[in-house]
């Protein structure tokens, strides 16, 4: 079984420049309002942190993501250790 990873994104602080569903879109999903979802997180609340469990499969793809956005708000995190990636 391969590791698992937590993926967060702090909704408040995007700016909807979409960098992250242009590299990733079967994980981003632009909102009316003109930010994005963390598809099928788990959300605390509209416009707070999305979190999204995911695999090494999809770490690549996440990263990039997060590497793209201009106002960093996404995070990778290793969902056993807590260490940072992103």
């Amino acid at each position: 079984m391969g590791k698992k990873y937590i993926v967060e994104l702090d909704r408040k602080g995007c700016i909807g420049a979409a960098t992250c569903a242009a590299v990733a879109p079967e994980f981003w999903q632009m909102q009316d309002d003109g930010k994005v979802d963390l598809v099928n997180a788990m959300k605390e609340s509209k416009n707070t942190v999305q979190k999204l469990e995911i695999d090494e499969n999809d770490l690549e793809k996440m990263k990039l993501s997060a590497e793209v956005c201009p106002v960093m708000v996404i995070h990778i995190y290793e969902k056993d250790t807590g260490k940072k990636i992103v």
